[in-house]
């Protein structure tokens, strides 16, 4: 039954109602592992709408680092999104250390998708604009690239979401 997929795209490209979906056609009680840590207001209103978006069907979890913790065996998970979960590895580092938070990251996907479940992981592709304007910004969009990589690789479908069409990359 493991399977993974990765949906992946630009900001409002339609990935998460586009994983959504795709997780309730392959199970009536999927679970939403929310990786999202809520820092303000304008903020909070995205995640409730988010919530509202899901019915009753959903399990929710909220888990911002951790994810192997959960035991989701047997079962169908969206975890939405990597690019936040990437934030909370991060958290207040000034210029954090790319290599070593990705092998952190690596190694935590890893154990989380040892497990035999049906995985898809919702990412955006942050390094299809331009080029960051300060060392933070590069670091943190080579970061979630090279992490989109090592989920791509282990990933046996790769949608790319652009304007609200989906393309099968993989």
């Amino acid at each position: 039954m493991r399977r993974i997929i990765l949906i992946t795209g630009g900001q409002r490209s339609g990935k998460s109602t586009f994983g959504e979906r795709l997780a309730l056609s392959l199970s009536p009680r999927p679970i939403y592992m929310a990786t999202a840590h809520i820092w303000d207001e304008e903020f909070r209103q995205r995640v409730d709408a988010h919530r509202a978006r899901r019915g009753d069907e959903w399990t929710t979890i909220e888990e911002e680092k951790l994810l192997s913790r959960h035991n989701v065996a047997g079962r169908v998970v969206l975890i939405d999104c990597c690019t936040l979960w990437a934030t909370n590895f991060v958290g207040t580092t000034d210029l954090p250390d790319v290599e070593a938070v990705l092998g952190e990251m690596k190694a935590e996907f890893d154990r989380f998708t040892s497990q035999d479940a049906v995985f898809l992981f919702v990412s955006n592709e942050i390094g299809m604009g331009g080029i960051g304007t300060n060392a933070l910004q590069r670091r943190f969009t080579d970061l979630v690239g090279k992490l989109n990589q090592h989920i791509a690789q282990a990933a046996d479908e790769v949608y790319l979401m652009v304007s609200g069409i989906n393309v099968k990359v993989k």
